[in-house]
């Protein structure tokens, strides 16, 4: 599936050191999971969940979830060792934590060999240097962590993130340029639907791909807000046929509820349409 399409709405992060939410896992109705080897494990669990995390992907039941295994940073004491075993867990891509410049990469491909990369973005000098990090060859998508980007920022909780703006556009930007998957940073009160419905419509108004997720229960607001909605899946249907109607009859102009529809309309459409076909599929 291109990556384009691929649905990204629903990023949810696993502890790999927990059996249960590892099994559990493979029944949510989720784009993507993030298998954690790094803060969601405790020290002393480290090299232990290692092997509990290749077990379950060696057991497979993941469907066509897309398997992101986060490592530790390879400056730490367990990153390399995170690294080498990822690459021999059958996972779809690698996730490299607070990554601040092309080099971090290149030295993970070094050890991950031709396994697709993502960087967690979640620095101020990660996000000054984003353009430099989404154009290594080997990157393939950016995940922003959003809670670690505003204790660098030493900023104040708000609902709009009017603070972290510069540091999620400045990502959102060096990502489209070159063509990665972004999706957006974690919120926080999982019991707040109203709050977490209103971050994912910012982030999807902004261009996200998706949210990514610390609890099974937001994952229907998650899948519901990144998904095209049926009133766009109509327009995208219409604008396509009355372009292709426009041209064939040899029309100079095609026109859609009172607004012309160009190329980069019948595009976009497409893309529309293309992400609904890959979100049935991959809940089929």
């Amino acid at each position: 599936m291109d990556q384009r399409n691929r649905p990204f709405r629903s990023v949810l992060y696993i502890p790999a050191s927990k059996e249960r939410a590892l099994d559990k896992a493979r029944s949510l109705p989720v784009d993507a999971i993030i298998f954690d080897l790094e803060d969601a494990v405790a020290v002393e669990e480290k090299a232990n969940a290692r092997g509990i995390l290749a077990e379950a992907l060696a057991a497979k039941g993941y469907g066509a979830r897309m398997r992101i295994v986060r490592i530790n940073g390879l400056e730490s004491d367990w990153g390399r060792a995170d690294a080498q075993a990822a690459r021999d867990m059958g996972c779809d891509a690698v996730l490299l934590p607070k990554v601040e410049s092309a080099a971090q990469v290149q030295a993970l491909a070094e050890i991950v060999g031709e396994i697709p990369i993502w960087a967690m973005m979640e620095t101020p000098r990660g996000m000054l240097n984003a353009a430099e990090i989404a154009a290594y060859p080997r990157m393939a998508g950016f995940v922003m962590g959003t809670n670690d980007l505003a204790k660098e920022l030493q900023t104040r909780f708000r609902p709009d993130r009017q603070p972290l703006m510069a540091g999620l556009g400045l990502c959102l930007l060096a990502a489209k340029a070159e063509g990665l998957v972004i999706v957006d940073g974690v919120y926080n009160a999982f019991k707040d639907d109203e709050g977490l419905r209103a971050e994912c419509a910012q982030g999807r108004d902004m261009g996200f791909d998706g949210k990514t997720l610390i609890h099974p229960a937001q994952v229907e607001i998650a899948n519901a807000a990144f998904a095209p909605t049926q009133d766009e899946i109509d327009l995208a249907r219409r604008q396509i046929a009355a372009f292709e109607e426009a041209e064939s009859s040899g029309k100079g102009v095609a026109v859609v509820d009172g607004r012309i529809v160009e190329n980069l309309h019948v595009a976009t459409a497409r893309e529309i349409l293309a992400k609904a076909d890959a979100i049935t599929a991959i809940s089929g």
